[in-house]
């Protein structure tokens, strides 16, 4: 679970792109924190790269398919 020491530079939002669901080797639409949905397990990655690969990140037999989903958002200053 991502953890955070100073809230001050967090804030909540709504964007859809938070409940969008993102196949392994599949561009990363935003930079931040992603986690499998499935496992938990939690990467970060930079806008535009690759999220890691089905033969990267594998689950135990029987958990199901690996879907990457935006946590945290790494928004730039506009």
């Amino acid at each position: 679970m991502a953890q955070y020491k100073y809230g001050q530079y967090l804030r909540t939002g709504d964007s859809s792109a938070y409940d969008t669901k993102h196949p392994p080797g599949s561009e990363a639409t935003n930079a931040g924190i992603y986690r499998c949905a499935v496992c938990g397990d939690e990467i970060a990655i930079a806008k535009g790269h690759t999220l890691p690969p089905q033969n990267h990140h594998q689950h135990a037999p029987g958990l199901g398919k690996i879907e990457w989903q935006l946590l945290v958002y790494a928004q730039p200053n506009s």
